[in-house]
């Protein structure tokens, strides 16, 4: 099958991911960055920002739950959450099956991506918009860190990677902002690529976060559309929460009513256990 018919993607300089084109459901260019949805057999429907693959139908329960059933069962009264980027609504869908959780911040930068998600890939957001507990503000993710003075129990940094409207989010003055947006032992969690092909993005974001958290890691998540090895998520807080018990979580973990596809209480627990040349680039 010749080229045309596979979605290529080139983030590496020397490491090249296909996705073979089964069909196309939108290919437009917004203001800020194009965006395709597209179709694979085992994938399903798929989103591409400027030829990076950024969910799949396929595999997005595993991102979406780790990203966020990890900070909010660790804290385990987290009432107030504040989501930076997710437009296609993932992580908000996520956060609110929390009935503990009475509000919801969600910061994203382009409406486009909003609007085709909510068309082209509905099952992402499974109706989290219309969720009277989410305010949906579009905006500037940086800016709206630099300038609310509102303040959230976890926060998710549901970004791209590092390159275009997304590199502002991987900057010490924002990690700086989100931490003073904090409650008492809330908890920060970033999207930080894989550490086998991007190991400079988790390496740059963990001596930023030990400059400003008591507790500064990464916890990691092996999901297919992100290839070359697991994915590491930031984790950033001044409390205590890494260190909750597996009983401690599985009972949070029934009392919430939750039923995740990936995420197990000690699945939670063993993301923490960082590989060697892991744990070699925290500084």
């Amino acid at each position: 099958m010749a080229d045309r018919d596979w979605s290529i993607e080139t983030l590496h300089d020397d490491y090249r991911q296909a996705l073979r084109i089964d069909a196309v459901h939108y290919d437009s260019n917004t203001d800020l960055q194009r965006i395709r949805v597209l179709e694979n057999a085992r994938f399903g429907r798929f989103m591409t920002l400027d030829g990076v693959v950024q969910t799949t139908e396929g595999d997005e329960f595993i991102y979406h739950e780790m990203m966020t059933h990890v900070p909010l069962l660790a804290h385990g009264h987290a009432t107030r959450v504040l989501i930076i980027g997710g437009g296609d609504g993932g992580i908000a869908r996520e956060v609110l099956r929390h009935p503990s959780v009475t509000h919801v911040t969600m910061v994203e930068i382009d409406a486009g991506v909003v609007e085709f998600c909510k068309e082209h890939l509905p099952s992402l957001s499974a109706g989290a918009f219309d969720d009277p507990r989410l305010n949906l503000v579009i905006a500037d993710g940086a800016a709206f860190m630099r300038e609310s003075d509102a303040e959230f129990d976890v926060i998710i940094v549901d970004s791209t990677d590092p390159i275009g409207p997304g590199e502002v989010l991987f900057t010490d003055t924002f990690y700086g902002h989100a931490q003073r947006r904090l409650r008492p032992g809330g908890i920060l969690v970033t999207q930080n690529g894989v550490p086998f092909m991007q190991g400079d993005e988790l390496t740059n974001t963990m001596r930023a976060f030990k400059a400003l958290f008591g507790d500064a890691t990464c916890y990691l998540s092996t999901i297919p559309t992100y290839a070359g090895g697991p994915m590491a998520m930031g984790w950033g807080t001044d409390g205590d929460a890494r260190h909750v018990s597996l009983e401690t979580l599985q009972t949070r973990y029934a009392a919430s009513g939750l039923a995740c596809r990936y995420y197990t209480p000690e699945v939670h627990k063993a993301a923490f256990a960082l590989p060697g040349y892991v744990a070699r680039l925290m500084p």
